[in-house]
């Protein structure tokens, strides 16, 4: 089986997935109770689902509210430990995603270090531009952080994000597809601090959930010039930053509850997960955007948000 046949049919699984979850015996579909606890087997579908859509431009925190809301975890309103302990689950296994990146592009990594110590001047113009890229959503997240959480945590205005983000990828993806096909544009070499600072502006715009912090990246990277490829991987060490900030900062805050609601284990194998299939979801990016470009995430995000909407309508799924 091909990787692509492969991809394919783990997000055709993703959009049947709530029929199945939500179904009795009998057939008659049902929401699920809300729960306090984690099995092993809900730990690894979090982290399968944090893996393999964290740099895919879909939205990995939406994926992931739809997951969670499916096996009834996190969303109940009279239990606030839990959607606390769930938020930070979810945060806390992109350690995962994190290292995935960090071994994938270990060169640019390398590369940034000895920048550091004035041995490579383009690891060092990338390491500068990686932390302007950053400000912003340190700025802004730690201002907006418990309200974007309280009021855009759900899966109505997830539904909202995929949506409008899919119809947005199909224009974009027209638009560059010549540039794309030519491979013009700028190397990570030739950009400059004000495009890496509109980079990381428009990753603002990823805090709200179903929008895909990826996406913008990857779109604000075309936009200020870069090839697309170089886009790509600006994006990728952009999220391993932001999400190793993001880490830490919700680990520190809400990391003991986690452990003590979930346990290391469930924890441990959610990373696990996300660590392997984010190795094999960059792999088969990084490749197929380069032959075909991003008009399949579109049509995905558009399907998806309308079954969910369907499902969200019938009362199946919980908002």
């Amino acid at each position: 089986m091909t990787m692509f046949r492969l991809r394919r049919r783990l997000l055709l699984l993703s959009l049947i997935s709530p029929f199945f979850l939500f179904s009795d015996a009998h057939g008659e579909v049902r929401p699920p109770p809300p729960v306090s606890e984690m099995n092993a087997i809900q730990a690894a579908v979090i982290g399968l689902v944090e893996g393999l859509t964290e740099y895919l431009p879909v939205s990995s925190t939406g994926h992931i509210i739809l997951a969670q809301r499916s096996m009834g975890i996190g969303f109940d309103p009279n239990d606030k430990a839990s959607r606390e302990a769930a938020g930070a689950f979810a945060i806390c296994i992109q350690l995962g995603a994190i290292l995935a990146v960090l071994g994938i592009f270990f060169g640019h990594i390398k590369s940034m270090v000895l920048g550091v110590f004035g041995r490579d001047e383009d690891g060092r113009r990338l390491l500068i531009n990686i932390a302007i890229g950053m400000l912003p959503a340190i700025v802004i997240g730690l201002a907006l952080n418990d309200l974007i959480k309280e009021h855009l945590f759900g899966l109505w205005p997830t539904v909202g994000a995929w949506f409008c983000g899919g119809l947005a990828i199909l224009v974009i993806d027209r638009r560059y597809k010549t540039r794309r096909e030519s491979d013009a544009g700028m190397t990570l070499a030739e950009l400059g601090w004000k495009g890496a600072l509109l980079i990381g502006l428009m990753q603002c715009i990823a805090m709200w959930p179903g929008t895909s912090r990826s996406l913008v990246t990857i779109l604000g990277g075309l936009f200020v010039g870069l090839k697309l490829r170089e886009s790509v991987i600006f994006s990728f060490i952009l999220g391993m930053a932001t999400l190793s900030a993001a880490t830490a900062y919700d680990g520190f805050r809400h990391g003991g509850l986690m452990l003590d609601i979930y346990g290391p284990v469930s924890l441990g194998i959610g990373m696990l997960t996300a660590l392997i299939s984010a190795i094999v979801a960059v792999k088969w990016m990084v490749a197929y955007l380069n032959k075909h470009g991003m008009a399949i995430f579109g049509y995905y995000r558009i399907v998806l948000a309308l079954v969910v909407a369907a499902l969200l309508m019938t009362g199946t799924l919980a908002a």
